[in-house]
């Protein structure tokens, strides 16, 4: 339930409902903007009755929210979201692009990648330094090793870092060493783990997972911001379909569908999405096209050799002709590309 407050209503009048609320059992998500304040109600509104709030002069109206997620929705914040990583902006027209290796290999990799995509204009360094892996045979990364690498390249290029977490028992790690915490699709649902993370203030990319739908990435969301991490950031990476050529089917349309219902800032993963580097740039194109407020890009200096995914990834002079085209279709957009 929203209760929607009258333009000029007194703070001490808001206060005097927000205490009546509370007493109601129900928490309160409040959100001002410019020519409005809402109450957003979080808890069970079942039996209560909205006539009591309608009856009030200083409420304008109220409404009943049918989705179940509440704190994400844009209903609770009409305006968008937008998270600021160290002065670099993500969401509400501005557009970030992530670059990096697949998996952090060594100092010279991720250093020489890491200067590389910031000549080009990335805003920010992704590597994975603990790596998920359908084999238990793969390369598992450089785990902590890699995250000091990751710290050598950030120094060295003023990058903020991007680097997924899988357990709650590097979390602590990560709050001290990561810009921005990445829980990738198979943890899409790893409810423990989102509750962790929504105990800290870092900035998340929440991937969706392989076969989840729209509602269940915004319920996984709002699993860390209803434990007080409002700083998410969803990401579209591809859906598990009957289709095979590529290695996941691109839901573009999810782009739009997200913004229509949550506040959040959506970004695209088109690496992992099409499973096939020449796919990455139309894709990237396209997302911007379609309203995301980023990219995710994989980008190595050697994919052939490669210890993880060099099939999906683009060279580094690739990539640079890939963010003149990204600035180009930002112009038109109105967008702006974070650097």
């Amino acid at each position: 339930m929203i209760i929607v407050m009258k333009p000029g209503t007194s703070l001490e009048e808001i206060e005097r409902l927000k205490g009546k609320v509370l007493s109601m059992g129900c928490e309160i998500h409040e959100s001002t903007g410019v020519n409005y304040h809402i109450l957003g109600l979080i808890g069970n509104t079942s039996n209560i009755d909205s006539d009591t709030f309608l009856a009030m002069e200083s409420v304008e109206k109220v409404i009943h929210v049918q989705e179940p997620f509440k704190k994400v929705n844009r209903l609770f914040h009409p305006e968008d979201s937008v998270i600021d990583v160290h002065g670099r902006k993500i969401g509400g027209g501005h557009f970030a692009v992530i670059a990096g290796p697949c998996s952090v290999e060594s100092e010279e990799q991720i250093l020489q990648i890491a200067e590389e995509v910031k000549a080009a204009g990335a805003g920010f360094l992704r590597g994975g330094a603990f790596k998920p892996r359908s084999s238990p045979y793969s390369f598992q990364g450089l785990r902590e090793d890699g995250l000091d690498l990751l710290k050598l390249a950030r120094a060295k290029t003023g990058l903020p870092i991007v680097s997924e977490l899988m357990s709650t028992e590097h979390l602590s790690r990560f709050v001290e060493d990561v810009d921005i915490i990445q829980i990738g699709a198979r943890n899409m649902q790893n409810f423990e783990l989102l509750k962790e993370v929504g105990k800290i203030q870092t900035p998340i990319i929440l991937k969706r997972g392989l076969s989840s739908t729209i509602e269940e990435l915004l319920l996984a969301a709002e699993y860390i911001l209803a434990h007080g991490n409002e700083n998410v950031i969803l990401c579209e990476r591809g859906i598990r379909t009957f289709e095979t050529y590529t290695r996941n089917t691109l839901d573009l349309g999810a782009i739009p569908v997200i913004k229509r219902l949550s506040h959040l800032p959506v970004i695209v993963d088109p690496s992992h999405a099409g499973g096939l580097w020449w796919l990455v740039e139309p894709m990237a194109k396209a997302a911007l096209v379609a309203g995301a407020d980023g990219v995710m890009i994989e980008v190595h200096n050697d994919p052939a050799n490669a210890k993880c995914d060099g099939q999906q990834s683009i060279k580094p002079e690739r990539f640079k002709d890939l963010m003149n085209s990204l600035r180009q279709l930002a112009t038109i957009d109105n967008k702006i590309v974070s650097f």
